[in-house]
């Protein structure tokens, strides 16, 4: 009796076997996309929890710099491309006609971008007019001994230096956020060099991406440059307030940044907006959304019906995550319209 029941079991389990190996493998695909470093830690974080919950799916995302997204999208060479900078009207015009369909500039988080410095003898914080800035990247205030630095930070012992100035080699949009910036509260710097993904500097050196520059903010002493807040925070670089509009010195923070979306001009149907120098005394200066740049129709019909998941997904869920990495979500507002414009991903 033992045997045979032995036998009817090793049957059972030997069907279920054969069965399962009869099954269909589950596809799997792969989306690729490219872009701005300044998103790059959220944007990790959330294809790796997408993934998750949908194992079928592998995003590869190549955090090259907001000018290369722009490339590659308009080329056709990535599923989707990033940038901390909206694309310009002749870019757009240019992509549809590479892709016979619209690129969509999707927001999908906010951030903010800190002046981050190594100061010999100063650990704390140092607090960063508009003028002083402007002054610096334009090579017209050289020394951290400066007045126009020392004015506005009473009681601050800052060393006979040489300013070293840093900045982006690659096409950025954290150099559209900085430069946009720069170009509102200084008449020199928007008639001088102006506010692009790349600009011709004044001076200073070059690093590729977020990481570059605030590698070599660390390396090099009496050195100054501008990197998303994240990167600051994880390279543990300090970094400054600045004077907003109002006139009030601010540190960049989560709150900062959700006042300056919340006071800058309402949002446009695409999405295309500029939050640099928000009016408000609780808006943080140098804050911007940032944007993925989405295909309305793909050449692959199921990797358009994963990218409108995924989006859904993350103006909802991912939203969640992104205070832990120094990032501020997106308002209510500004979801509800983006769940209206992802209905035109195909």
């Amino acid at each position: 009796m033992l045997r045979r029941n032995h036998r009817v079991m090793r049957r059972i389990v030997l069907l279920l076997v054969c069965a399962f190996l009869a099954l269909p493998a589950v596809s799997q695909t792969t989306l690729n996309g490219a872009g701005a470093t300044f998103p790059n830690p959220i944007y990790s974080k959330w294809f790796s929890e997408y993934k998750k919950l949908h194992p079928e799916v592998q995003v590869n995302y190549q955090s090259i710099g907001s000018g290369g997204g722009i490339r590659q999208v308009t080329e056709g060479t990535v599923d989707f491309g990033a940038s901390d900078m909206p694309m310009t009207d002749v870019q757009l015009t240019e992509a549809q006609a590479k892709r016979k369909t619209k690129i969509l500039n999707i927001p999908s988080v906010l951030g903010a971008v800190v002046p981050a410095y190594n100061i010999p003898g100063v650990s704390g914080e140092v607090k960063f007019t508009p003028d002083a800035l402007a002054g610096i990247f334009l090579g017209k205030i050289t020394k951290w001994n400066d007045k126009a630095i020392t004015g506005a930070n009473p009681g601050v012992n800052f060393p006979d230096k040489d300013i070293i100035v840093v900045h982006r080699s690659d096409g950025s949009g954290t150099t559209f956020i900085w430069t946009d910036y720069l170009s509102k509260v200084s008449a020199d710097w928007k008639s001088d060099v102006g506010s692009n993904t790349s600009v011709k500097w004044p001076i200073g050196l070059g690093g590729k991406g977020n990481e570059g520059v605030a590698g070599s903010i660390r390396q090099l002493q009496g050195a100054i440059g501008y990197v998303e807040l994240i990167y600051a925070v994880q390279n543990n670089i300090p970094y400054g307030s600045v004077r907003n509009a109002a006139g009030v010195f601010l540190k960049a923070s989560l709150e900062g940044v959700t006042a300056a979306a919340a006071s800058a001009p309402k949002m446009p149907a695409d999405f295309r907006v500029s939050i640099t120098n928000a009016p408000g005394k609780d808006a943080y200066p140098i804050s911007s959304f940032t944007w993925l740049l989405i295909p309305q129709q793909s050449q692959d019909a199921a990797k358009g019906k994963i990218l409108a998941d995924f989006l859904n997904w993350m103006v909802t869920d991912g939203q969640k995550m992104t205070a832990a990495l120094s990032y501020a979500p997106l308002p209510d507002s500004v979801v509800q319209k983006e769940k209206e414009a992802i209905k035109q991903v195909k």
